[in-house]
């Protein structure tokens, strides 16, 4: 019988955090830049998502539909809780705010773990987690950045002569 490498067992989240609490969160070097994963798609992209969980013919009744947003000193909690929210199926729409379409369970866990991450050391950061609606989703409005939503969200009509 061949010897297969045991597979780690995973760590889970709240034991990461608490690891790199005792390691030292002051440390972070401001403004650090950080993997890949720091990366935003382009705004188009992220409307088209968006778009997509309105539009959905057939959203799982078990889903929910909640933003997570941050606000977090350390640079170190700060990728740790990214790189977690990405994991567990949260779509980054803005550098500190994510949106999730996930059943009730994750986010029952989402919202556990990340409380206790919160409480497990001494800061001044606050995280928001918050459900919505898919008509609350479909009342936004895009201000800023010069992008036609018409043609994303297919509501112009055209006449050809």
């Amino acid at each position: 019988m061949l010897n297969m490498p045991r597979k780690k067992p995973e760590i889970p989240f709240v034991e990461i955090m608490k690891k790199l609490n005792s390691a030292g969160l002051k440390k972070t070097a401001p403004n650090r830049v950080l993997s890949g994963e720091e990366e935003i798609m382009s705004l188009e992209n992220r409307v088209e998502y968006l778009l997509d969980i309105i539009h959905r013919d057939k959203r799982p009744a078990s889903n929910m539909l909640f933003f997570v947003m941050y606000d977090i000193e350390s640079n170190k909690v700060r990728y740790q809780i990214m790189k977690y929210l990405i994991k567990k199926g949260c779509t980054r729409v803005q550098k500190s705010i994510f949106l999730a379409d996930l059943p009730s369970s994750i986010y029952n866990t989402i919202r556990e773990e990340l409380a206790l991450v919160q409480e497990s050391y001494d800061n001044n950061d606050s995280i928001l987690i918050f459900p919505i609606s898919t008509d609350y989703l479909s009342a936004m409005k895009i201000i800023g950045q010069s992008i036609d939503i018409d043609v994303i969200t297919r509501s112009k009509n055209t006449l050809f002569f």
